[in-house]
């Protein structure tokens, strides 16, 4: 079981199963909402996931039709992107308190990426999401790959 917080420990969480892959996304969106080059994701089965405490510390704001993004309200940490549509949830990495036992694989929307940052490891660069794949696609893959 993996566990994982926000800055001021207020929001709690744990994930009963395995991070099916962590990335790191260079588009704007993540870039603002982190405050950095870009978002490290882990992202798990929402069915694995789960809030031990804290939810009435959770504040939302609407970024898309489709995407809410969730913080804390005493720190301000961003916390897991948790949408009813969608069967995966995507966890800021920095949030968890312990090793996930996976490392990330890949750079995408790097087409956006900040001017300032240069990526200087050898993970594959993707321009958006890579070639024939979503993350939904690509996560049940992923877990189809775990189970066996």
């Amino acid at each position: 079981m993996l566990r994982g917080s926000c800055l001021c420990g207020g929001v709690v969480f744990e994930i009963h199963g395995n991070v099916l892959e962590i990335g790191h996304c260079h588009c704007s969106q993540c870039r603002k909402a982190y405050g950095s080059a870009f978002g490290t994701i882990a992202v798990v089965s929402r069915n694995e996931f789960s809030y031990v405490s804290g939810t009435e510390l959770i504040a939302s704001f609407k970024a898309t039709e489709r995407v809410t993004r969730y913080h804390c309200r005493n720190c301000g940490s961003p916390l897991p992107l948790v949408e009813e549509w969608d069967h995966l949830v995507g966890i800021p990495a920095g949030l968890l308190d312990n090793d996930p036992q996976v490392r990330p694989s890949s750079h995408i929307f790097v087409e956006s990426k900040a001017p300032w940052w240069e990526i200087q490891d050898d993970l594959p660069q993707h321009a958006t999401w890579p070639p024939n794949q979503d993350m939904n696609d690509r996560a049940r893959s992923l877990k189809r790959e775990t189970n066996q």
